[in-house]
């Protein structure tokens, strides 16, 4: 196998976290820029309580999808609710379709 093939075929450094996951290059940010860009993305800090049970599970599911596990719930949580605002208009336009139904039959027996 030749070098060049060797350094094509190698896992990218950066992904396998031996690059950019050392806490000796960390920096703190600071407190403006968190500010500035929790504002940017609306962020907002909460406090909930969750069964140890599934955080394990999702810190396990955001480690083999190479995220951070809150980046993972807030993802979880827009997908759900993407889903449940679908399924609330979907049921809101079968209501509203059920009324026409009944009023139109109301109005059809009212002319007879």
């Amino acid at each position: 196998m030749s070098k060049l093939q060797e350094v094509t075929d190698a896992p990218d450094p950066w992904e396998t976290g031996e690059l950019g996951r050392d806490p000796n290059h960390v920096e703190r940010m600071a407190d403006s820029l968190k500010a500035e860009i929790e504002a940017a993305f609306e962020l907002q800090m909460i406090s909930i309580r969750l069964q140890k049970a599934l955080i394990s599970e999702l810190k396990f599911i955001a480690d083999y999808r190479g995220i951070g596990y809150q980046p993972l719930m807030r993802d979880v949580l827009r997908r759900f609710t993407r889903a449940e605002m679908i399924q609330i208009a979907n049921e809101l336009q079968e209501q509203k379709k059920a009324r026409e139904a009944i009023d139109s039959n109301l109005q059809s027996k009212k002319r007879a």
